[in-house]
Protein backbone atom coordinates (compact mmCIF):
# COMPACT_ATOMS: atom_id res chain seq x y z
CA UNK A 1 0.00 0.00 0.00
CA UNK A 2 1.37 3.31 -0.87
CA UNK A 3 0.97 5.02 2.26
CA UNK A 4 4.59 5.88 4.49
CA UNK A 5 5.15 2.87 6.90
CA UNK A 6 5.85 5.60 9.91
CA UNK A 7 2.22 7.38 9.15
CA UNK A 8 -1.14 5.30 9.30
CA UNK A 9 -4.64 6.76 7.55
CA UNK A 10 -7.16 6.09 9.92
CA UNK A 11 -11.59 6.98 10.41
CA UNK A 12 -14.76 5.72 9.55
CA UNK A 13 -16.30 8.75 7.63
CA UNK A 14 -15.30 10.99 5.61
CA UNK A 15 -14.21 13.55 7.79
CA UNK A 16 -12.22 11.68 10.25
CA UNK A 17 -10.02 10.16 6.89
CA UNK A 18 -9.34 13.43 5.90
CA UNK A 19 -8.07 14.89 9.22
CA UNK A 20 -6.68 11.69 9.77
CA UNK A 21 -4.79 12.24 6.05
CA UNK A 22 -4.11 16.27 7.22
CA UNK A 23 -2.40 15.37 10.50
CA UNK A 24 -0.16 13.22 8.47
CA UNK A 25 0.94 15.97 6.03
CA UNK A 26 0.77 18.41 9.02
CA UNK A 27 3.74 15.64 11.10
CA UNK A 28 5.50 14.94 8.08
CA UNK A 29 4.50 11.11 8.28
CA UNK A 30 2.97 11.57 4.62
CA UNK A 31 5.27 13.54 2.51
CA UNK A 32 5.13 16.03 -0.17
CA UNK A 33 4.60 14.28 -3.46
CA UNK A 34 3.86 11.32 -1.72
CA UNK A 35 0.92 8.90 -3.53
CA UNK A 36 -2.24 8.21 -1.47
CA UNK A 37 -3.53 4.60 -1.47
CA UNK A 38 -6.27 3.78 -4.09
CA UNK A 39 -10.00 4.60 -3.13
CA UNK A 40 -10.64 0.86 -3.20
CA UNK A 41 -7.83 0.22 -1.23
CA UNK A 42 -8.29 2.06 1.49
CA UNK A 43 -11.73 1.28 1.66
CA UNK A 44 -10.71 -2.16 1.87
CA UNK A 45 -8.58 -1.68 4.42
CA UNK A 46 -10.52 0.71 6.30
CA UNK A 47 -13.47 -1.14 6.12
CA UNK A 48 -15.47 1.45 4.77
CA UNK A 49 -17.23 2.35 1.19
CA UNK A 50 -15.05 3.83 -1.78
CA UNK A 51 -17.81 6.67 -1.62
CA UNK A 52 -16.42 7.87 1.90
CA UNK A 53 -13.16 7.70 1.02
CA UNK A 54 -13.64 9.38 -2.56
CA UNK A 55 -15.41 12.22 -0.37
CA UNK A 56 -12.24 12.35 1.71
CA UNK A 57 -9.88 12.91 -1.13
CA UNK A 58 -12.42 15.04 -2.91
CA UNK A 59 -12.65 17.15 0.56
CA UNK A 60 -8.45 17.23 0.82
CA UNK A 61 -8.11 17.91 -2.75
CA UNK A 62 -10.60 21.57 -2.81
CA UNK A 63 -8.47 22.41 0.20
CA UNK A 64 -5.59 21.73 -1.68
CA UNK A 65 -4.01 19.54 0.26
CA UNK A 66 -3.60 16.58 -2.66
CA UNK A 67 -4.26 16.45 -6.48
CA UNK A 68 -4.70 13.78 -8.52
CA UNK A 69 -2.47 13.03 -11.22
CA UNK A 70 -3.79 9.93 -13.43
CA UNK A 71 -1.92 6.84 -13.46
CA UNK A 72 -0.38 7.99 -10.68
CA UNK A 73 -3.50 8.63 -8.41
CA UNK A 74 -3.84 10.91 -5.65
CA UNK A 75 -0.53 12.77 -4.21
CA UNK A 76 0.34 14.52 -1.44
CA UNK A 77 0.32 18.49 -2.82
CA UNK A 78 4.73 19.38 -2.65
CA UNK A 79 3.77 22.67 -0.87
CA UNK A 80 0.45 22.08 0.90
CA UNK A 81 -1.47 24.98 2.20
CA UNK A 82 -0.10 23.80 6.26
CA UNK A 83 2.54 24.95 8.31
CA UNK A 84 4.93 22.22 7.56
CA UNK A 85 8.50 22.34 7.38
CA UNK A 86 9.97 24.01 4.38
CA UNK A 87 9.87 22.63 1.09
CA UNK A 88 13.31 23.60 0.24
CA UNK A 89 16.00 23.45 3.28
CA UNK A 90 18.73 26.18 3.36
CA UNK A 91 22.12 24.88 2.17
CA UNK A 92 24.36 23.84 4.23
CA UNK A 93 26.77 26.10 6.29
CA UNK A 94 29.68 26.42 4.00
CA UNK A 95 28.53 26.18 0.77
CA UNK A 96 28.18 28.79 -1.46
CA UNK A 97 24.47 29.58 -2.06
CA UNK A 98 23.46 29.83 -5.67
CA UNK A 99 19.96 28.30 -4.97
CA UNK A 100 18.07 30.88 -3.39
CA UNK A 101 16.15 33.22 -6.39
CA UNK A 102 17.25 36.37 -4.60
CA UNK A 103 18.08 39.66 -5.26
CA UNK A 104 22.28 40.23 -4.82
CA UNK A 105 22.03 42.82 -1.53
CA UNK A 106 24.46 45.05 -2.79
CA UNK A 107 22.97 45.76 -5.31
CA UNK A 108 19.49 46.86 -3.31
CA UNK A 109 19.45 50.72 -1.99
CA UNK A 110 19.68 51.10 1.70
CA UNK A 111 16.63 51.97 3.95
CA UNK A 112 17.97 54.11 5.99
CA UNK A 113 17.55 57.38 4.57
CA UNK A 114 13.77 56.81 3.64
CA UNK A 115 12.84 55.30 6.73
CA UNK A 116 14.39 58.63 8.84
CA UNK A 117 12.07 60.63 6.45
CA UNK A 118 8.76 58.68 7.85
CA UNK A 119 6.58 61.22 9.99
CA UNK A 120 6.38 58.41 12.61
CA UNK A 121 2.04 59.45 12.24
CA UNK A 122 0.30 56.26 12.79
CA UNK A 123 -2.15 54.90 10.22
CA UNK A 124 -5.82 54.38 10.96
CA UNK A 125 -8.74 52.76 9.92
CA UNK A 126 -10.58 55.06 7.63
CA UNK A 127 -7.54 55.93 5.42
CA UNK A 128 -7.62 55.00 1.61
CA UNK A 129 -6.25 51.48 1.56
CA UNK A 130 -3.89 52.69 -1.12
CA UNK A 131 -1.50 55.58 -1.36
CA UNK A 132 -2.75 57.83 -3.92
CA UNK A 133 1.44 59.12 -4.30
CA UNK A 134 2.12 55.17 -4.62
CA UNK A 135 -0.65 54.74 -7.13
CA UNK A 136 0.20 57.55 -9.59
CA UNK A 137 3.83 56.54 -9.74
CA UNK A 138 2.39 53.22 -10.37
CA UNK A 139 0.36 54.23 -13.25
CA UNK A 140 3.08 56.82 -14.82
CA UNK A 141 5.40 53.34 -15.22
CA UNK A 142 2.78 51.05 -16.75
CA UNK A 143 1.34 53.74 -19.14
CA UNK A 144 5.22 53.91 -20.02
CA UNK A 145 5.24 50.58 -20.38
CA UNK A 146 2.18 50.30 -22.85
CA UNK A 147 0.43 48.81 -20.18
CA UNK A 148 -3.44 50.26 -19.14
CA UNK A 149 -2.88 52.16 -15.91
CA UNK A 150 -7.11 53.24 -15.52
CA UNK A 151 -7.93 50.11 -12.38
CA UNK A 152 -4.73 49.95 -9.93
CA UNK A 153 -4.32 47.92 -6.74
CA UNK A 154 -1.77 47.50 -4.43
CA UNK A 155 -0.97 43.91 -2.98
CA UNK A 156 1.66 41.58 -1.08
CA UNK A 157 4.10 40.79 -3.51
CA UNK A 158 3.81 38.70 -6.97
CA UNK A 159 2.28 35.81 -6.00
CA UNK A 160 -0.26 37.25 -3.69
CA UNK A 161 -1.71 39.66 -6.90
CA UNK A 162 -1.57 36.30 -8.79
CA UNK A 163 -3.60 33.92 -5.56
CA UNK A 164 -6.66 37.14 -5.73
CA UNK A 165 -6.62 37.06 -9.90
CA UNK A 166 -7.41 33.33 -10.06
CA UNK A 167 -9.33 33.44 -7.33
CA UNK A 168 -11.58 35.90 -8.74
CA UNK A 169 -12.44 34.43 -11.53
CA UNK A 170 -11.24 30.94 -11.40
CA UNK A 171 -13.01 27.78 -9.40
CA UNK A 172 -11.71 24.23 -7.96
CA UNK A 173 -10.98 21.78 -10.96
CA UNK A 174 -10.00 24.57 -13.52
CA UNK A 175 -7.22 24.43 -15.81
CA UNK A 176 -4.81 27.31 -15.84
CA UNK A 177 -2.13 27.71 -18.70
CA UNK A 178 1.22 27.55 -16.98
CA UNK A 179 4.55 28.11 -18.58
CA UNK A 180 6.99 24.72 -18.32
CA UNK A 181 9.22 24.93 -16.70
CA UNK A 182 7.48 27.41 -14.41
CA UNK A 183 8.64 28.98 -10.88
CA UNK A 184 7.83 26.69 -8.24
CA UNK A 185 5.31 29.51 -6.20
CA UNK A 186 3.08 29.02 -9.17
CA UNK A 187 2.92 25.44 -9.78
CA UNK A 188 1.97 25.15 -5.73
CA UNK A 189 -0.35 28.04 -5.43
CA UNK A 190 -2.27 26.37 -8.22
CA UNK A 191 -2.42 23.19 -6.41
CA UNK A 192 -3.10 24.65 -3.25
CA UNK A 193 -6.30 26.37 -5.12
CA UNK A 194 -7.23 23.04 -6.20
CA UNK A 195 -6.91 23.93 -9.90
CA UNK A 196 -5.46 22.09 -12.68
CA UNK A 197 -1.88 22.91 -14.05
CA UNK A 198 -1.85 22.63 -18.22
CA UNK A 199 2.16 23.37 -19.31
CA UNK A 200 2.87 24.82 -22.37
CA UNK A 201 6.57 24.43 -23.32
CA UNK A 202 8.43 27.72 -23.56
CA UNK A 203 12.27 28.87 -25.32
CA UNK A 204 14.64 31.27 -24.46
CA UNK A 205 11.79 34.12 -26.15
CA UNK A 206 9.34 32.87 -23.53
CA UNK A 207 6.00 30.60 -24.37
CA UNK A 208 5.44 28.71 -27.59
CA UNK A 209 2.40 29.78 -29.05
CA UNK A 210 1.60 26.67 -30.73
CA UNK A 211 1.42 24.88 -27.58
CA UNK A 212 -0.39 27.75 -26.13
CA UNK A 213 -2.85 27.02 -28.18
CA UNK A 214 -3.03 23.28 -27.71
CA UNK A 215 -3.78 24.05 -23.94
CA UNK A 216 -6.29 26.80 -24.00
CA UNK A 217 -8.18 24.24 -26.55
CA UNK A 218 -7.97 21.92 -23.50
CA UNK A 219 -9.81 24.36 -21.33
CA UNK A 220 -7.93 26.25 -19.53
CA UNK A 221 -9.50 29.40 -18.15
CA UNK A 222 -6.37 31.30 -17.19
CA UNK A 223 -2.66 31.59 -18.67
CA UNK A 224 0.14 32.89 -16.03
CA UNK A 225 3.03 34.10 -18.28
CA UNK A 226 6.36 36.11 -17.01
CA UNK A 227 7.07 38.53 -19.94
CA UNK A 228 10.80 38.93 -18.33
CA UNK A 229 13.23 37.46 -16.03
CA UNK A 230 11.01 34.06 -16.35
CA UNK A 231 12.31 32.21 -13.22
CA UNK A 232 13.59 29.62 -13.94
CA UNK A 233 14.82 29.69 -17.11
CA UNK A 234 15.64 33.25 -17.66
CA UNK A 235 13.22 33.48 -21.00
CA UNK A 236 12.40 36.76 -22.16
CA UNK A 237 9.47 38.41 -24.41
CA UNK A 238 10.28 40.07 -27.66
CA UNK A 239 8.15 41.57 -29.92
CA UNK A 240 7.76 38.73 -32.44
CA UNK A 241 7.01 36.07 -29.66
CA UNK A 242 4.72 38.65 -28.25
CA UNK A 243 2.83 38.80 -31.29
CA UNK A 244 2.72 35.13 -31.53
CA UNK A 245 1.09 35.17 -28.54
CA UNK A 246 -1.55 37.68 -28.53
CA UNK A 247 -2.78 36.24 -31.88
CA UNK A 248 -3.36 32.75 -29.87
CA UNK A 249 -4.80 34.65 -27.12
CA UNK A 250 -7.63 36.56 -29.42
CA UNK A 251 -9.28 33.48 -30.44
CA UNK A 252 -9.81 32.50 -26.55
CA UNK A 253 -11.52 36.29 -25.43
CA UNK A 254 -12.72 34.71 -22.32
CA UNK A 255 -9.54 33.45 -20.86
CA UNK A 256 -7.73 35.27 -17.81
CA UNK A 257 -4.12 36.50 -18.79
CA UNK A 258 -1.91 36.92 -15.52
CA UNK A 259 1.39 39.12 -16.16
CA UNK A 260 3.91 38.19 -13.63
CA UNK A 261 6.45 40.89 -13.97
CA UNK A 262 8.39 39.90 -10.62
CA UNK A 263 11.47 41.73 -11.49
CA UNK A 264 10.61 44.62 -12.67
CA UNK A 265 13.12 47.09 -13.76
CA UNK A 266 16.50 44.33 -13.09
CA UNK A 267 15.25 42.04 -15.24
CA UNK A 268 17.54 43.64 -18.07
CA UNK A 269 15.05 42.96 -20.91
CA UNK A 270 12.03 45.32 -21.94
CA UNK A 271 8.65 45.02 -20.67
CA UNK A 272 6.58 44.01 -23.40
CA UNK A 273 2.74 43.07 -22.17
CA UNK A 274 -0.07 41.10 -23.93
CA UNK A 275 -2.27 42.71 -22.40
CA UNK A 276 -3.37 45.11 -25.00
CA UNK A 277 -7.61 44.61 -26.27
CA UNK A 278 -7.59 41.87 -23.39
CA UNK A 279 -11.08 41.82 -21.66
CA UNK A 280 -9.65 40.65 -19.00
CA UNK A 281 -6.35 40.68 -17.58
CA UNK A 282 -3.53 41.59 -15.05
CA UNK A 283 -0.32 42.50 -14.86
CA UNK A 284 1.75 42.20 -11.61
CA UNK A 285 4.97 44.03 -10.56
CA UNK A 286 6.74 43.28 -7.77
CA UNK A 287 9.51 45.20 -6.07
CA UNK A 288 10.93 42.48 -4.46
CA UNK A 289 13.79 42.18 -6.56
CA UNK A 290 14.24 45.65 -7.09
CA UNK A 291 13.98 47.62 -3.98
CA UNK A 292 14.12 44.27 -1.42
CA UNK A 293 12.31 41.01 -0.58
CA UNK A 294 10.89 42.58 3.05
CA UNK A 295 9.27 45.13 0.73
CA UNK A 296 6.22 43.19 0.47
CA UNK A 297 4.47 45.22 -2.28
CA UNK A 298 3.23 44.93 -5.72
CA UNK A 299 1.27 47.02 -7.85
CA UNK A 300 -1.59 45.57 -10.06
CA UNK A 301 -2.85 47.18 -13.08
CA UNK A 302 -5.74 45.28 -14.89
CA UNK A 303 -9.25 45.65 -16.28
CA UNK A 304 -11.80 47.33 -14.15
CA UNK A 305 -13.73 44.29 -13.01
CA UNK A 306 -11.00 42.03 -12.35
CA UNK A 307 -9.55 44.89 -9.86
CA UNK A 308 -12.35 45.31 -8.03
CA UNK A 309 -12.57 41.93 -7.73
CA UNK A 310 -9.42 41.59 -6.07
CA UNK A 311 -9.99 45.24 -3.80
CA UNK A 312 -13.03 43.85 -2.90
CA UNK A 313 -11.92 40.67 -1.35
CA UNK A 314 -8.62 42.20 -0.24
CA UNK A 315 -11.02 44.64 1.76
CA UNK A 316 -12.83 41.31 3.84
CA UNK A 317 -9.43 40.10 4.69
CA UNK A 318 -5.71 42.00 5.40
CA UNK A 319 -7.64 45.23 4.13
CA UNK A 320 -5.13 47.22 2.72
CA UNK A 321 -0.63 46.31 2.33
CA UNK A 322 0.89 48.12 5.02
CA UNK A 323 1.18 52.21 4.17
CA UNK A 324 4.25 52.69 5.86
CA UNK A 325 5.32 50.13 3.30
CA UNK A 326 3.61 51.59 0.37
CA UNK A 327 5.09 54.90 1.79
CA UNK A 328 8.62 53.74 1.24
CA UNK A 329 8.19 52.41 -1.70
CA UNK A 330 6.49 55.71 -2.76
CA UNK A 331 9.72 57.73 -1.67
CA UNK A 332 12.17 55.19 -3.18
CA UNK A 333 10.53 55.59 -6.66
CA UNK A 334 10.35 59.42 -6.86
CA UNK A 335 14.07 59.27 -5.86
CA UNK A 336 15.93 61.02 -8.72
CA UNK A 337 19.18 58.23 -7.49
CA UNK A 338 16.93 55.13 -7.82
CA UNK A 339 16.52 54.97 -11.72
CA UNK A 340 20.36 54.66 -11.59
CA UNK A 341 20.79 52.38 -9.28
CA UNK A 342 18.11 49.95 -10.52
CA UNK A 343 20.31 50.16 -14.02
CA UNK A 344 23.39 49.77 -12.17
CA UNK A 345 21.38 46.46 -10.96
CA UNK A 346 19.98 45.27 -14.29
CA UNK A 347 23.76 45.54 -15.96
CA UNK A 348 25.45 44.01 -13.45
CA UNK A 349 22.68 41.05 -13.64
CA UNK A 350 23.24 40.82 -17.05
CA UNK A 351 27.17 40.80 -17.13
CA UNK A 352 26.69 38.09 -14.55
CA UNK A 353 24.48 36.10 -16.35
CA UNK A 354 26.90 36.72 -19.78
CA UNK A 355 29.64 35.71 -17.76
CA UNK A 356 28.03 32.70 -16.48
CA UNK A 357 26.63 30.90 -19.95
CA UNK A 358 29.66 31.99 -21.80
CA UNK A 359 32.32 30.16 -18.88
CA UNK A 360 30.35 26.73 -19.69
CA UNK A 361 30.05 27.14 -23.34
CA UNK A 362 33.82 27.05 -23.23
CA UNK A 363 33.60 23.56 -21.14
CA UNK A 364 30.27 22.67 -24.35
CA UNK A 365 27.93 22.57 -21.60
CA UNK A 366 24.67 24.59 -22.74
CA UNK A 367 22.78 26.87 -20.70
CA UNK A 368 20.10 29.53 -20.61
CA UNK A 369 19.45 32.73 -19.52
CA UNK A 370 18.20 35.91 -21.29
CA UNK A 371 17.26 37.91 -18.50
CA UNK A 372 16.56 37.96 -14.87
CA UNK A 373 18.21 36.30 -11.88
CA UNK A 374 18.70 32.39 -12.50
CA UNK A 375 20.29 30.28 -15.72
CA UNK A 376 19.20 27.33 -16.53
CA UNK A 377 21.16 24.75 -17.13
CA UNK A 378 20.34 20.91 -18.86
CA UNK A 379 21.43 17.84 -17.44
CA UNK A 380 20.91 14.41 -17.57
CA UNK A 381 20.33 13.49 -14.02
CA UNK A 382 19.45 16.21 -11.70
CA UNK A 383 20.00 15.05 -8.01
CA UNK A 384 23.76 13.77 -9.09
CA UNK A 385 24.91 17.18 -10.25
CA UNK A 386 22.98 18.59 -6.93
CA UNK A 387 24.86 16.38 -4.87
CA UNK A 388 28.00 16.22 -7.25
CA UNK A 389 27.61 19.95 -6.62
CA UNK A 390 27.48 20.17 -2.96
CA UNK A 391 30.85 18.09 -2.38
CA UNK A 392 32.48 20.92 -4.66
CA UNK A 393 30.89 23.74 -2.35
CA UNK A 394 27.69 24.95 -4.57
CA UNK A 395 24.37 24.93 -3.57
CA UNK A 396 22.37 24.49 -6.64
CA UNK A 397 18.39 23.95 -6.65
CA UNK A 398 17.50 20.67 -9.20
CA UNK A 399 14.99 21.23 -11.69
CA UNK A 400 12.22 18.93 -10.73
CA UNK A 401 10.16 20.84 -8.93
CA UNK A 402 9.70 23.96 -11.51
CA UNK A 403 9.32 20.95 -14.39
CA UNK A 404 5.66 19.33 -15.46
CA UNK A 405 6.73 17.99 -18.70
CA UNK A 406 9.79 19.67 -19.69
CA UNK A 407 13.52 18.06 -19.58
CA UNK A 408 16.19 17.96 -16.51
CA UNK A 409 17.94 20.51 -15.83
CA UNK A 410 19.36 22.70 -12.81
CA UNK A 411 19.12 26.17 -11.92
CA UNK A 412 21.59 28.27 -10.49
CA UNK A 413 21.33 32.05 -9.04
CA UNK A 414 23.70 34.31 -10.70
CA UNK A 415 22.38 37.87 -8.97
CA UNK A 416 26.12 37.23 -6.10
CA UNK A 417 28.42 35.40 -8.91
CA UNK A 418 31.42 37.05 -9.74
CA UNK A 419 33.11 36.13 -13.36
CA UNK A 420 36.04 34.82 -11.42
CA UNK A 421 33.33 32.73 -9.92
CA UNK A 422 31.27 31.61 -12.82
CA UNK A 423 34.74 30.00 -14.31
CA UNK A 424 35.38 28.37 -11.07
CA UNK A 425 31.97 27.17 -10.71
CA UNK A 426 31.96 26.06 -15.17
CA UNK A 427 34.85 24.13 -13.94
CA UNK A 428 33.57 22.17 -11.55
CA UNK A 429 30.18 21.55 -13.19
CA UNK A 430 32.27 20.21 -15.92
CA UNK A 431 33.74 17.65 -13.71
CA UNK A 432 30.73 16.68 -11.80
CA UNK A 433 28.69 15.80 -15.20
CA UNK A 434 32.11 13.85 -17.20
CA UNK A 435 32.41 11.11 -14.62
CA UNK A 436 29.16 10.04 -15.51
CA UNK A 437 29.32 10.76 -19.22
CA UNK A 438 32.79 8.46 -18.88
CA UNK A 439 31.20 6.14 -17.22
CA UNK A 440 27.99 5.52 -19.75
CA UNK A 441 30.57 5.18 -22.31
CA UNK A 442 32.97 2.94 -20.94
Amino acid sequence: MNVSVHYQIRGHSGNQIAASIEHGIQSGGLNPGQPLPTVRALAARLRVSPATVAAAYNELGVRGLVHGSGRRGTLVNRRPPLLTRAVFAPPAPGLRNLADGGPDPAMLPSLKPYLAQLDGVPGKYGDPENRAALVRLAARQFKSDAIGAESIAVVSGALDGVERVLQAHLRPGDAVAVEDPSYTGVLDLVAALALVAEPVAIDDWGPLAADLNRALKRGAKAFIVTPRAQNPSGAALDRKRAAELRHVLAGYPEVVLIEDDHAGPVAGAPAITLSGGRERWATVRSVSKALGPDLRVSVMAGDALTVARVQGRQSLGPRWVSHILQDLVTMMWADAKTPVLLQRAADTYAERRRALIEALAEHGIEARGRSGLNVWVPVAEEAAVVNAMTAKGWAVRAGESYRIKSAPAVRVTISTLTAEDARRFAADLADSIRPRSHAQSA
